[in-house]
């Protein structure tokens, strides 16, 4: 019989490795899927899943027991994924200009393979974190405004924008 997951929650907050690796491995395959959506890249996925497990791993405390762990996780997750990104928009941003950014993030052309995730990796990275932050996980326009720091109204631009673009892709 398989432990309950607070009594795992409970015994990884004082110390217990296994018990946290029990975690890891009952949550690893969804936030693996929500780094690698926000990401478009399995490389960068699988270093922000790391990323992710490390950060449950010293935060476990926070951790309240009103919410379900998996919800936690996926908020822990998408703050990881979208503090990565912008890090590494910053830093990119000293180092090219804006106009070779946009090019490089629709390298994807029209008349490849009609593949849904390689279309929404290809999406610009604002338009592609609101797409999968509303589209895929579910999350409000509200939501998504406090966690990327802009307004909702832009957020529901740049799902429009995402969702326009995913279709001339796909057609």
């Amino acid at each position: 019989m398989l432990p309950a997951e607070s009594e795992l929650i409970d015994a990884a907050r004082c110390g217990d490795r296994r018990a946290f690796e029990r975690l890891y491995r009952r949550h690893v395959g969804r936030v693996y899927a929500t780094c690698l959506r926000l990401s478009g890249d399995p490389v960068t996925a699988e270093e922000l899943t790391q990323v992710t497990f490390i950060r449950a791993w010293r935060r476990l405390d926070s951790y309240r027991a009103a919410a379900p762990f998996a919800a936690w996780m996926r908020r822990l997750t998408i703050n990881v994924a979208l503090s990565d990104k912008r890090s590494h928009m910053r830093r990119l941003d000293r180092v090219r200009p804006v106009a070779e950014l946009e090019g490089a993030a629709r390298s994807w052309q029209p008349g490849t393979s009609l593949d849904l995730e390689r279309a929404v990796a290809a999406l610009p990275p604002k338009a592609r974190h609101v797409f999968v932050l509303r589209s895929i996980e579910g999350l409000s326009h509200r939501e998504i405004a406090q966690l990327t720091g802009t307004s909702e109204g832009t957020s529901k631009a740049q799902l429009h924008r995402a969702r326009r673009l995913l279709q001339e892709a796909l057609s």
